[in-house]
């Protein structure tokens, strides 16, 4: 089966830093502002309209969007940008607890038509109270997870077509319905490494996606899902969310590497783990082991580099190494039994023509692309030379 190779829209801001550019406001304290570190973009359409056209050009299926307040909303952003855009898809990223689940079925079915079929759902349950709490959702871990299972039900039952009855510990639904339902289904990914999140992916998603970590853990993490989605019946396709640091050669993609972790002082990376140490996400708990906090030995597997997870939440792990190396990887990861690949990189827009044009086709060399990929034509990356320093 061939790779789908995703990229990433960074709707919170982008820059050749990890720096986190919201740090840079006083958030009302009245406090002077620290200048902000070069390289630094704002997420404005115009933007995200050149990397998006620029995943489309090089062959890349879909990009995934963040959810959270920190970011541009995902549906609304997304559908703008499909104005930009021919083929690409939007793999956007929501959270079940803050809509309704018979207006969420109706916002995918219109999506679905305005883009002729391009959407992709992410659900993000949330693993983060504080986060969730902006939001007016006071469940916890455990009942978030319960709720997002009972939203997914209903939204499949909802896009059946006919009047759809739902009663439930979190949602009482009579006749739900929406008109027109989507064509095709949107494909629902959906992530978790906790007990409670397993069974939800279990019975609900397509694709279940996990972070970067080393292939053995990511095998184990196969397992276990592939076997509770065996006991309800079911079929289950797996994603990884990685970083790519990708270059002509691997002391290239090294420095690169080690160029990001320079505006980081260690107080910045101190703080930073002290406010995600405090997320209830086992995932997030799990990213943080990789490097406890520590810039020794970031190398956590063969050119699989942590440096990401000391300041940036979520996927906080980067595949570094020659265009042949990161391909190795790849396939790797893909004889595990992992078909999508949801990658990133700083700036995004650079990165991904250092990946379109140095990994791509060497997968494809190894028959590991389906046509889109293969498809893509090879142009100059621009702006490459702004990416040193």
């Amino acid at each position: 089966m061939s790779v789908h190779l995703h990229w990433f829209l960074p709707t919170g801001g982008d820059g050749r830093t990890l720096v986190d550019r919201h740090a840079y406001t006083d958030n009302g304290t009245g406090r002077p502002r620290p200048a902000l570190p070069a390289g630094v973009r704002a997420p404005d359409v115009e933007y995200l309209a050149q990397i998006a056209k620029a995943a489309e050009r090089l062959g890349f299926e879909a990009v995934l969007t963040p959810t959270g307040t920190w970011c541009e909303d995902a549906w609304l952003t997304t559908v703008a940008l499909s104005q930009h855009t021919e083929r690409l898809k939007f793999l956007v990223a929501f959270r079940p607890g803050v809509i309704s689940p018979v207006l969420a079925a109706q916002m995918a079915s219109t999506y679905q038509r305005l883009t002729r079929g391009r959407l992709l759902l992410n659900v993000v349950t949330g693993g983060d109270s504080v986060e969730q709490r902006r939001f007016g959702d006071h469940l916890d871990h455990d009942q978030r997870y319960a709720r997002t299972d009972e939203f997914l039900r209903i939204v499949r039952g909802v896009w059946q077509g006919g009047p759809f009855d739902f009663h439930g510990e979190h949602y009482q639904v009579d006749g739900g319905l929406t008109a027109l339902p989507p064509d095709p289904l949107p494909e629902i990914f959906f992530g978790g490494s906790s007990a409670a999140a397993g069974p939800v992916a279990a019975r609900n998603a397509d694709v279940y996606l996990t972070w970067g970590e080393p292939p053995e853990q990511v095998r184990r993490k196969i397992t276990w899902i592939r076997e509770l989605a065996e006991r309800e019946g079911r079929d289950v396709r797996f994603g990884i969310r990685l970083h790519v640091i990708s270059r002509d050669s691997a002391r290239d993609a090294w420095a690169a590497a080690d160029r990001l972790l320079d505006d980081l002082d260690d107080a910045t990376v101190a703080a930073a783990q002290q406010a995600l140490g405090r997320s209830e996400s086992v995932g997030q708990q799990r990213m943080l082991a990789l490097h406890g906090g520590s810039r020794d030995q970031l190398e956590i597997a063969p050119n699989l580099w942590a440096g990401v997870g000391l300041v940036r939440g979520g996927a906080g792990t980067a595949l570094v190494g020659s265009h042949t190396e990161v391909a190795d990887r790849i396939e790797e990861y893909h004889a595990l039994g992992v078909d999508h690949f949801v990658l990133s990189g700083y700036p995004h827009l650079e990165e991904a023509y250092w990946f379109g044009e140095g990994v791509t086709p060497e997968l494809a060399s190894r028959g590991l692309t389906g046509p889109a990929a293969d498809a893509a034509p090879r142009v100059p990356a621009p702006l490459l030379v702004a990416s040193g320093r």
